[in-house]
């Protein structure tokens, strides 16, 4: 297997070829990093490449191999998103508002390196992660592999570059309003967000009062799940993948959550509807049925989105280094008092109730990904809080109620557009089920194969 296959066979693959003996781990990082420098400096995917230590990593791993070790990603490269702590980094948050290095790994990054991983790098993200685009002041613009003029979304868009590159076969992502979701689906991966509290975020550890998660972004599904099975400590996931679902029942809702302002773009209809019939050829009971959102279920997720935002602002080591826009959403973030906070979990439980009454009738519930292409590079620099917030609310709606409600939801390549750019739908299912999206994915996949696109870099 020459270079840029290997680059591109993604984490599964990489782990059994290690496993078998057929590339070593320090190949496999060797062949990593060279794929790193040869693209990022277009890309800007990285923010800091840990080069030195994932060689010695590589060689710890082969040695564990040769001694019988035979853990799930034993010798794989993996990005980690940059509001994650790695021990010996600073977590920079897409700002220099940070300062110090963490002295110790995350959970989920000590979960990863105990099945093996091997962390090469951290990945960009916009000031806070607070946007659909990954660009800051501090550390620039990452761009789209599919596109040098696009974003590759985010919050979680320099793991989205990362993968679709081949960079890494595999990456970590944060979600708390679509932020893996976007990303892939502007990047054409697979990603998952996952059942709130799947992979632990760590002690005394919230993301915008219960909305954000951890989860993968990946080529393959298969790549996915044996990440997530890892990062969450089991849960039955590299099985789900590779079975059949059975036939299910698959509702496809198009409607906008109340107080959401978006038109889908006919591309992205167009996208929905192929999956709808593709589901239906492979034997499911589709049918149109919108989700009952509720007159809640928005303003729960905005009431929790701002006010997180303003508390993280405020959690800084150095506020005054914070970009304008990322201080004006603060500001906003402080009209929401924290008893409203209070009171949006409290009613959580029935937002979710209502939205999950349509579960009555569907196994899997179909929505649109974004109503439009990426994002272009700049398109929102200069532009002021409000102007932003409302532009990114039209381009992906149908993401953050499920963060609010915390059940899992995933990102579906659905081919490209005309322009060449990924086109995305998302699946949704019940509480605590991200087998049955796993295992439906894999369906699609196996039936409308996308990972042998490659951009062209």
């Amino acid at each position: 297997m020459d270079a840029t296959e290997l680059c591109f066979a993604g984490a599964a693959e990489q782990a059994r070829l290690v496993a078998a003996g057929e590339v070593s781990a320090r190949e496999l990082v060797e062949t990593s990093l060279e794929r790193i420098w040869q693209v990022d400096p277009e890309l800007n995917a990285f923010r800091v490449v840990l080069a030195h230590r994932a060689l010695t990593e590589a060689d710890q791993a082969d040695a564990r191999r040769g001694a019988g070790d035979r853990r799930p990603l034993l010798g794989v490269p993996v990005a980690i998103k940059d509001d994650t702590d790695v021990a010996g980094e600073v977590t920079a948050w897409g700002s220099f508002s940070h300062d110090g290095a963490r002295q110790h790994d995350s959970d989920v990054v000590r979960a990863l390196r105990a099945a093996g991983a091997i962390v090469i790098g951290k990945t960009h993200v916009p000031e806070l992660t607070i946007f659909p685009f990954t660009e800051s002041l501090a550390f620039g613009a990452t761009r789209n592999p599919w596109s040098l003029g696009h974003t590759p979304g985010g919050s979680s868009g320099g793991t989205g570059a990362a993968v679709a590159a081949g960079m890494v076969g595999v990456g970590l992502g944060s979600d708390g309003g679509g932020s893996i979701r976007i990303p892939a689906a502007f990047c054409g991966l697979f990603g998952i967000k996952p059942q709130r509290d799947r992979i632990p975020l760590g002690p005394k550890r919230e993301v915008w009062h219960g909305l954000g998660v951890y989860g993968p972004l990946a080529r393959r599904v298969a790549d996915a799940a044996l990440f997530l099975e890892a990062a969450a400590g089991g849960g039955g996931f590299v099985d789900a993948a590779a079975r059949e679902p059975g036939r299910l029942r698959v509702a496809v809702s198009t409607g906008l959550p109340p107080g959401a302002l978006a038109r889908l773009g006919s591309e992205q209809r167009g996208a929905v509807e192929a999956t709808a019939e593709l589901l239906r050829s492979l034997g499911h009971d589709v049918a149109e049925r919108e989700i009952d959102y509720g007159p809640a279920a928005w303003l729960n997720l905005v009431a929790r989105y701002l006010r997180g935002i303003h508390d993280d602002a405020h959690g800084v080591e150095r506020p005054e280094r914070l970009e304008p826009r990322t201080r004006a959403m603060a500001r906003l973030g402080a009209l929401v008092p924290a008893g409203q906070v209070v009171r949006a979990r409290a009613a959580e439980e029935a937002v979710a109730a209502r939205i999950n009454a349509i579960f009555e009738h569907a196994d899997v519930v179909l929505t649109p990904g974004p109503s439009g292409p990426p994002f272009r590079v700049g398109q929102f620099h200069g532009r002021g809080a409000l102007w932003t917030l409302n532009a990114i609310s039209s381009r992906v709606p149908w993401y953050g109620v499920f963060n609010a409600t915390g059940q899992p939801a995933a990102s579906v390549p659905a081919g490209f557009d005309a322009a060449g750019l990924p086109l995305a739908v998302q699946l949704v299912g019940r509480p605590g089920d991200e087998a049955t999206l796993l295992s439906l994915a894999a369906q699609i996949e196996r039936a409308r194969p996308w990972a042998d696109r490659r951009p062209a870099l």
